[in-house]
């Protein structure tokens, strides 16, 4: 829900909030999808908004007090998100510029971050966002390790991949066709031997006959 205050409130004339949440006197909080502007009883699952659940047993559900996500004068506290910043600055929270202490660890976000291109070296920009700070005296700095970052190290060891996988197939392709070939070796030997004893019976059956 998007809230914006009314030029009545020169504090925070232009600005546009979203309500993300909030509790009333009691400290029961607000539930989304709740159109009540009073406290209801839910029966919520372990994981549910509102409702923890932890040391819960498989299944189990419990019935818990919550506030409807309509604000009424009950509500004593609301978490409020800048969409739209107004006029004039708020004191503590816009009027000062608040150091990016995290940053993405994947090459192509920190591309897309930086709008630089493929050619441009990720590891350069990396330090934009490192921290340092003090441990036992002594300064030290960190910055987060890049991930899936393509370097001739890891592009050689693609290709060493690629050819162990290469000589596998064709060396699993040459033992089936040795296979086969001794296959077939053996069951003509087989043929063979078969025609033989065939041949040699009837040649005493003949004896006999005569």
């Amino acid at each position: 829900m998007l809230l914006r205050f009314l030029p009545l409130v020169q504090e925070f004339k232009g600005y546009v909030f979203k309500i993300k949440g909030g509790q009333d006197k009691e400290g029961f909080p607000m539930k989304q999808g709740v159109l009540v502007p009073y406290r209801v009883r839910l029966l919520l699952n372990r994981g549910d908004q509102c409702f923890r659940g932890h040391g819960r047993r498989d299944g189990e559900r419990r019935r818990k007090t919550v506030r409807g996500c309509i604000v009424s004068p009950d509500v004593s506290a609301l978490n409020l998100v800048i969409v739209k910043q107004g006029e004039n600055p708020i004191p503590g929270l816009t009027d000062r510029e608040v150091p990016r202490l995290r940053g993405p660890k994947r090459a192509s976000k920190i591309r897309k971050l930086f709008n630089l291109t493929k050619e441009d070296d990720v590891r350069k920009y990396v330090n934009t966002y490192r921290r340092t700070f003090e441990v036992n005296g002594k300064q030290k700095s960190k910055a987060p390790k890049i991930q899936r970052l393509v370097t001739p190290q890891v592009l050689q060891r693609k290709r060493r991949r690629t050819a162990l996988k290469k000589e596998k197939l064709a060396k699993s392709k040459s033992e089936a066709a040795e296979y086969h070939k001794l296959l077939a070796l053996r069951v003509k030997e087989q043929r063979e031997r078969r025609s033989e004893s065939l041949a040699k019976k009837r040649a005493e059956r003949a004896s006999l006959a005569s």
